[in-house]
């Protein structure tokens, strides 16, 4: 069986977007997945002279290996100020360092989840510039808006967002399951 490596662009202990990843992978339906959270990453600030002078961190080569380990890939990006937050920014960095083909020519489901009604529009803009271009063979977006509204115990009870999100999920799924 195929396995998914889902997890929140987050660092927050009440993210939505990790709520939203996890609650993505629980409905895949021929694939099996792993949760993880990032803050169990714990590296350095990236910069050129600190990996010259200490090299990678064993938690950015930790996290990169996953990747090897895994058919596809749930990520849900939690938006600040227009942008990543800066947590995934920093453990994406790190681990586009220890090996630029950072999704391994695999499928992945990118979404972003805000309390607001652009539903993190920017940030999933730009993850899907850059992921198609690093790795991400396959990618597939969603959108979710107004998340407080819309999630609840759990689960989305917005019929037209569930729908949309199942939709894509089982798009994302035939893809790894091909």
């Amino acid at each position: 069986m195929k396995k998914i490596l889902a997890f929140a662009g987050s660092t927050s202990s009440t993210s939505i977007n990790k709520q939203l990843a996890t609650f993505a992978a629980e409905n895949l339906e021929n694939t099996s997945f792993d949760v993880i959270d990032l803050r169990d990453f714990s590296m350095p600030i990236y910069s050129q002279d600190e990996e010259q002078e200490n090299g990678f961190p064993e938690d950015a080569k930790k996290f990169s290996a996953l990747f090897d380990e895994y058919d596809g890939f749930i990520v849900s990006l939690a938006e600040h100020n227009s942008s990543y937050a800066a947590a995934f920014k920093n453990i994406y960095d790190w681990s586009s360092r220890v090996e630029a083909n950072v999704f391994r020519d695999k499928p992945l489901l990118l979404m972003a989840a805000s309390p607001g009604a652009r539903g993190g529009a920017s940030v999933l803009e730009s993850g899907i510039a850059r992921f198609s271009r690093m790795g991400a063979k396959e990618l597939v977006s969603f959108s979710f808006p107004n998340f407080y509204d819309n999630f609840k115990d759990g689960k989305i009870i917005n019929t037209t967002l569930l729908e949309d999100l199942n939709e894509k999920v089982n798009e994302f799924e035939a893809l790894v399951n091909q």
